[in-house]
């Protein structure tokens, strides 16, 4: 290894997912050493206030030792089993069985993935399977959201209505379309909760009016938008496009790949609302973060057309050298362990108003428009002008300027391009943590209002 520093060896070698190129050259990046329950700490020994957990994923916290000793345990004792060729591992077998346990009744069989994109793009190959040994070849339309995200496979992004996923890869494809997102602080119609549930199952129906009710596969949808901006839907609305789903004859696919284990209060969000999806994926809390994992969840009906459809003799010609790996399995086990009977659900949803309140509470700041949350999942939405809902310039670059000022007040959240802050504090935080996040959180916001650039770009 030449004697040259991380940093730059970094902007040399490594490729950064959802990065500018050449602005990472510029800048190089900021390297994490080490972490311990919701604290980060870099290589220069700086100590960072986690509250995405890493990216929507360590629900736990760092550093348990009981998920360290399961993953060495099964390291020791089989560290890798193909799930080709008729073989298995057992915590594979007792994660799926766990899983089926615990998910909604309408899922019945689980296939592991290495993380949330593959989970999507294997709900889409599985989907095109089903209809075809059915007999059903003209269903190859898909829906989803605007501002929905079901990761960046090369199928799957273009069910991701975010434009960059789309720019120069040639997405959407043409068999790819888009109904409005539930976006309550952006719709013409406020804050009725019954009218936007009306709009989007209005929407559902056109829109497969339009394709051919024969011509839909699926409609795929998160039950809270996270990487378009933490668009929290009302209450019902989940409940309302599932049964409209069923009325319409088409699958209806829940993206729990970040709402899931406990992020919005249950382990699902589709338990809230009685909802029996035909397919879920999974991901991110799954194993905390701790190892890759995904899961796509799907019914028996489901699975039983692919079996007919394969007959006795054919395989379905669908797999991946590390699904099921024993070792990220015996982790998702220990992590949902520490879920139920390590109290991590049951102080997730004894700590969710005081997350709710807090983000509440900056609606006063000037540069906060909205404020929305779920369990702990939640979002502040930056705005020039409070009344007209006016978004900053964009050549501002408002969303680095607050990056740039949460990592001088040791605080790690997620600063989306259009001004809206994410949030996504692990299961184990305390309320002193809290307390110390918005501390932290409101410095922040009133570092970037110091800013002469910002305050002349208020109205």
């Amino acid at each position: 290894m030449p004697n040259t520093s991380l940093v730059d060896l970094d902007r040399q070698f490594l490729i950064h997912p959802v990065s500018n190129f050449r602005q990472h050259e510029q800048r190089g990046a900021a390297v994490l050493a080490a972490a311990h329950g919701v604290y980060l700490r870099d290589d220069a020994g700086r100590e960072l206030l986690d509250a995405f957990s890493g990216l929507w994923c360590v629900n736990t916290g760092y550093g348990h030792e009981s998920i360290v000793q399961a993953a060495n345990e099964q390291m020791r004792r089989l560290p890798y089993a193909t799930g080709y060729f008729g073989y298995s591992s057992e915590p594979a077998i007792r994660l799926a069985a766990r899983l089926v346990e615990l998910a909604p009744a309408s899922l019945r069989h689980v296939y592991f993935t290495l993380g949330g994109s593959d989970a999507v793009d294997s709900a889409l190959r599985y989907i095109s399977y089903y209809y075809n040994a059915l007999g059903q070849e003209r269903r190859t339309q898909f829906i989803s959201l605007q501002r929905g995200y079901h990761g960046s496979s090369s199928v799957g992004a273009g069910l991701t209505a975010l434009p960059v996923f789309h720019r120069h890869f040639n997405l959407p494809q043409a068999n790819q379309h888009y109904l409005p997102s539930p976006y309550a602080y952006r719709s013409p119609l406020g804050d009725d909760p019954q009218a936007l549930i009306a709009a989007s199952v209005a929407a559902l129906r056109a829109k497969v009016a339009e394709l051919g009710a024969e011509r839909v596969a699926a409609f795929f949808c998160e039950p809270i938008q996270g990487s378009g901006g933490v668009i929290v839907p009302p209450r019902g609305w989940l409940k309302a496009m599932a049964d409209t789903c069923r009325e319409l004859g088409i699958l209806f696919v829940v993206d729990e790949v970040i709402t899931g284990f406990g992020r919005t209060g249950p382990l699902f969000a589709c338990e809230a609302e009685g909802v029996q999806p035909d397919m879920m994926t999974l991901a991110k809390g799954l194993t905390a973060g701790y190892a890759p994992m995904g899961a796509l969840m799907m019914s028996d009906r489901i699975y039983q057309a692919i079996a007919d459809g394969a007959g006795p003799e054919l395989a379905v010609g669908h797999g991946q050298t590390y699904s099921g790996h024993p070792v990220s399995a015996a982790i998702g086990l220990e992590v949902l362990r520490l879920y139920h009977e390590g109290g991590l659900l049951a102080n997730g949803v004894a700590r969710a108003p005081q997350f709710e309140q807090g983000l509440r509470d900056l609606l006063a700041h000037p540069l906060v428009g909205d404020a929305r949350s779920r369990g702990l999942l939640g979002a502040l939405e930056l705005v020039a002008d409070k009344h007209s809902k006016r978004q900053f310039a964009a050549e501002l670059k408002l969303h680095e300027r607050v990056a740039r000022a949460a990592y001088d007040q040791q605080l790690v959240f997620r600063a989306f391009g259009d001004n809206i802050l994410g949030f996504a504090p692990a299961l184990c935080y305390t309320a002193d943590e809290f307390t110390l996040l918005f501390a932290r959180l409101r410095a922040t916001l009133d570092q970037v209002l110091a800013q002469p650039e910002v305050r002349q770009a208020l109205s």
